[in-house]
């Protein structure tokens, strides 16, 4: 069973991760395929999603999900809030029957540095630099190292989509709307990034980020 890590953030709320290696039987014998999605791997993404909603909480009422205009999944009673991210052959899922929440998965890529200008404001860059002397971020000492980079924005990336699925409301800009607003806290092996949102009102927050030797984790509630 590839359940390739989960946590139990409090009573209430829980997430993992599931390395897909299975094909689509294994999981609609438990998960029925409920959009119409014809790419074999995206459909493989889909089911793998929904299919940690229940693992993660057995009762999770899979076959009431409905999808908003903004796109995002959610339960019309609210009984369970959760988001959903896939990339590669990974799904993760993050579920809370008393909170809100926001989860997002990457592989860092070189395309991250081309577009840092599109989601790093001017005033965040002084926060990056010192991400890579927390240990585990990366095992080059070069400190300009184009991995390295790649590393810390795939970190910043991922943090903004967590935050942009938290609020769920779209029409975000991610230089403008979403700023780190303090140093980045290296606790339990976990980045824990301080936020601030600002849209209809200012909002400080923390996002919580992990990271493994092929993907980036992150998570907001």
């Amino acid at each position: 069973m590839p359940l390739f890590y989960q946590h139990t953030i409090n009573t209430t709320t829980k997430l993992g991760i599931w390395k897909i290696e299975e094909g689509e039987a294994f999981f609609l014998a438990k998960t029925p395929l409920q959009q119409n999605i014809t790419h074999p791997h995206k459909r493989l993404q889909h089911l793998a999603g929904r299919y940690l909603l229940q693992y993660l909480f057995p009762d999770f009422p899979y076959t009431e999900i409905l999808i908003a205009d903004t796109r995002k999944p959610y339960l019309p009673d609210e009984r369970y809030h959760f988001s959903i991210s896939h990339c590669g052959d990974y799904a993760a899922a993050i579920v809370s029957t008393s909170h809100r929440v926001g989860i997002d998965i990457e592989i860092p890529e070189e395309k991250v540095v081309r577009i840092a200008h599109k989601f790093v404001h001017e005033g965040e860059k002084q926060y990056l630099k010192p991400i890579a002397k927390l240990p585990g971020i990366i095992s080059n000492k070069n400190q300009q190292s184009p991995e390295l980079n790649k590393k810390i924005l795939t970190v910043i990336w991922s943090s903004k989509e967590a935050l942009f699925k938290w609020y769920s409301w779209g029409k975000v800009d991610f230089r403008e709307n979403m700023q780190l607003e303090q140093a980045i806290q290296l606790h339990n092996n976990k980045l824990i990034l301080p936020f601030v949102f600002k849209k209809e009102e200012t909002i400080h927050l923390n996002i919580t980020a992990k990271i493994f030797k092929e993907i980036v984790l992150s998570w907001v509630l």
